[in-house]
């Protein structure tokens, strides 16, 4: 057992000894000896028992391994990151893409032969036990549109797929334009600091939907990959101003100190001794900025600024089937649901990749973790 686990134990049993004794204790806490601070050794659990379990639990393990284990022990990120591939396998194999064949039977440029009825989906998930019609789904599992002959499920995986091809595009160049901005404002600071954040305040101000919008008519862009990219150029305000912050921060550090010493130029300065220390930062703030990104997207397409036909995205879907939501629900519910599902994923998946990177969070041992330890304590005097 490590010298601080050791240290945590015996706090904890002569804690509970001498509680169930009813005598006070007091216990000198190493970090306090030089100050002559005296400790109560509750607050030893709580300070140093949870702690040291914790630092003896990534003992011999690298940042890469010690951030992959803080973030498979989120379970938010977890549940997010596993539907969010899964909402990808199914958006991808459903309908195929590119040279990936789908295996479902129509297409979402197919014109389906009409049938009777107001084409209210086929799927039913309740069993027949229970009064249901029992688990089936039909050959439109999502609905489908009578007035243009569509399949809603055919549809609503391709709008899955321009929608997150629409945040791939808006993230890179996002993070890009952030970063460099943010790391040249923070780290030469005087006049550099001073243009470039007053040129992102200039953006801050213009509503994104209007300036977006305004580009996107004027530049003619009604594709995927034009309306990304008008997005993209515009949504990297927030990250820029975080990344100049961390940089503000850190150029001030020792580190930085003997790298100017050692003559290091700025751009290994800033690429190798800062930028790797805003890792964290930067990839929370992506997450979030690809969540807010497709929010956006949708709200684009709401109001016929987004992707145009033939091509279609759930921001557009949400947009056509407004009018339908009282008569025929389905039409826009399915989108909805998916936008909705998407935009949580991403929240829980960057609320897992902040916790992962920040070092300030510490994992609370639980009741168990506590008492095994002091049986081991106990076990070995």
């Amino acid at each position: 057992m490590l010298p601080a686990q050791l240290l945590a134990t015996r706090s904890l049993a002569l804690a509970r000894s001498h509680r169930r004794e009813g005598a006070p204790v007091t216990i000198q806490d190493p970090e306090r000896v030089g100050r002559g601070i005296d400790t109560d050794p509750l607050e030893m659990i709580s300070v140093v028992g949870e702690s040291t379990i914790e630092q003896a639990e990534v003992v011999g393990l690298s940042q890469g391994q010690i951030v992959r284990r803080r973030f498979v022990r989120h379970k938010g990120a977890m549940i997010g990151l596993i539907v969010l591939l899964l909402i990808v396998v199914l958006a991808v194999t459903s309908v195929g893409l590119g040279p990936i064949p789908g295996w479902w039977k129509w297409k979402y440029t197919d014109i389906v032969p009409s049938e009777s009825g107001s084409g209210e989906p086929t799927m039913s998930l309740r069993p027949s036990w229970l009064g249901g019609a029992g688990i089936q789904i039909g050959d439109h599992p999502f609905g489908l549109d009578n007035e243009r002959g569509k399949d809603m499920f055919a549809m609503t995986m391709r709008g899955v797929q321009t929608s997150f091809a629409v945040i791939l595009v808006l993230g890179i160049l996002s993070t890009t334009i952030g970063v460099v901005v943010g790391a040249l404002s923070g780290y030469y600071g005087k006049w550099v600091d001073s243009a470039l954040m007053r040129f992102t305040d200039v953006i801050i101000i213009i509503p994104i939907l209007v300036i977006t919008a305004v580009a996107g008519f004027a530049l003619g862009l009604s594709g995927i990959w034009p309306v990304a990219l008008a997005l993209g150029l515009f949504l990297w305000t927030t990250l820029a101003r975080l990344v100049r912050a961390e940089f503000l921060a850190l150029r001030e550090r020792e580190f930085v100190d003997a790298a100017r010493v050692a003559n290091a130029p700025d751009r290994r300065i800033i690429f190798k001794h800062i930028l790797p220390n805003t890792v964290g930062t930067i990839v929370v703030a992506t997450t979030l900025l690809m969540g807010a990104g497709i929010l956006t997207e949708t709200a684009l397409g709401f109001l016929g600024f987004g992707v145009q036909p033939p091509q279609v995205s759930l921001g557009t879907l949400v947009s056509d089937y407004q009018s339908a939501y009282q008569t025929r629900p389905w039409l826009f519910l399915w989108p909805g649901i998916f936008v909705v599902a998407i935009v949580l994923c991403l929240q829980f998946i960057g609320d897992g990749l902040r916790d992962a990177f920040d070092p300030r969070q510490k994992r609370i041992p639980k009741r168990k973790e506590l008492e095994r330890e002091e049986a081991k304590f106990a076990g070995s005097t």
